[in-house]
């Protein structure tokens, strides 16, 4: 049993994807307190409870939904949290990068960049074990799920991927005028794992909503996360 905080909330279907998460995060039997008040982590006392840190949140500033960037003194304690060799999942587009802290993708290893990255319209596609031999890929074999297959990425070098997507060239609406956007074909990374200080970080970039959350496999990616990244 670990003593997990799932930090949530943004510009994303959340209030039906975190009590899912939650949900499979307490039935294996982890100690799970979930907030939306990132205040959290810049209190070291407060952080120095938990095991790992889950990010199922947007934290960047939008102008049609708000300032959800994390203030310096949050940056500051993430930061602290990980080096000092706690864990660190995170999902999704909480990979975003924020204007206000360009430093964040040195410890996710890349992910999305609003404005740069897109993605083919939600919907069915293979997950691909490509390094079967990682634990984040511990009992999980190729398998369809209902979600977005994430393109124009940062990605740094050292990243272990161990899941992939391979997708078809096309054109789709994309943007917020919903203008033909061409989207390459090829074999896109889902997920990876890195080190950042002494602390292990996990990233998937699957899970988008409720049915995307309920995928069996992408369930057990994210257990297997957690105990990687929480390893002695």
């Amino acid at each position: 049993m670990k003593k997990l905080l799932v930090l949530s909330g943004g510009r994303h279907p959340y209030q039906e994807s975190t009590p899912i998460l939650g949900e499979f995060l307490r039935a294996a039997g982890h100690e799970v307190t979930i907030t939306e008040d990132a205040a959290v982590l810049a209190h070291a006392a407060d952080m120095g409870r938990y095991d790992a840190l889950v990010f199922n949140t947007r934290r960047e500033n939008l102008p049609d939904f708000g300032d959800l960037a994390l203030a310096k003194a949050e940056q500051d304690g993430l930061q602290d949290f990980i080096r000092s060799g706690k864990a660190f999942i995170c999902l999704h587009i909480s990979t975003c990068l924020p204007k206000t802290w360009p430093e964040y993708h040195a410890i996710t290893g890349g992910g999305w960049i609003t404005g740069t990255s897109f993605h083919p319209p939600y919907g069915e596609f293979t997950v691909n074990v490509s390094a079967p031999g990682h634990p984040g890929v511990r009992g999980v074999l190729d398998f369809k799920t209902v979600d977005e297959l994430y393109m124009g990425l940062a990605f740094a070098e050292g990243n272990e991927v161990f899941i992939t997507a391979e997708a078809a060239e096309g054109t789709h609406p994309w943007g917020p005028q919903r203008q033909p956007k061409h989207m390459p074909s090829g074999t896109f990374p889902l997920g990876w794992t890195r080190k950042y200080g002494e602390g292990n970080v996990f990233v998937l970039l699957l899970g988008h909503d409720a049915r995307s959350f309920q995928t069996p496999g992408f369930q057990q990616l994210v257990l297997n996360g957690v105990d990687w990244a929480t390893r002695s």
